[in-house]
């Protein structure tokens, strides 16, 4: 209990600490954010791994930190976090240089993130349909209906 407590008051300082940059340009205080966001993260914080997924994806250095970054998404994506989802989505859909491209994983993860309230994800799946990919076929219905979902997010 007072190690979960510890943990949320350190994440929660450490994200506003992200406020101010210069703070961040700073190694010790970097590595001790970190900590904070990886304690909150191996809690089982969805909202942590989300956040803490892509801090590593994008900032981490070398290929075990975006991996790490990676798994943790997935870990946030299943708790039912949009974000992470939609995330997913683009690193299947890109590939990258340890995956080929998988047009059909990034259609679930899309679609998860559009049942979550991603907006993005909603437009996605709305020009995928329409416009068809490897293994998924062109259907208009589907399009529209993501069209419509896409619309009622917002955009």
């Amino acid at each position: 209990m007072l190690n979960r407590l510890r943990a949320r008051l350190g994440y929660g300082l450490a994200r506003r600490l992200l406020a101010w940059p210069w703070l961040v340009r700073q190694p010790r205080l970097w590595r001790w954010m970190e900590g904070q966001f990886a304690r909150q993260a191996r809690l089982g914080d969805v909202a942590a791994q989300s956040f803490y997924g892509h801090v590593l994806l994008f900032r981490g250095q070398g290929l075990g930190a975006r991996e790490e970054g990676r798994r943790l998404l997935t870990l946030a994506a299943q708790g039912g976090e949009g974000k992470a989802a939609y995330q997913l989505g683009l690193l299947c859909w890109q590939g990258d240089s340890g995956r080929s491209p998988a047009p059909l994983e990034a259609l679930r993860w899309w679609q998860l993130a559009a049942d979550a309230g991603h907006p993005l994800a909603a437009q996605r799946l709305a020009r995928l349909y329409a416009e068809g990919a490897p293994g998924i076929a062109i259907d208009s219905a589907r399009s529209q209906q993501y069209q419509k979902r896409a619309a009622e997010l917002g955009l």
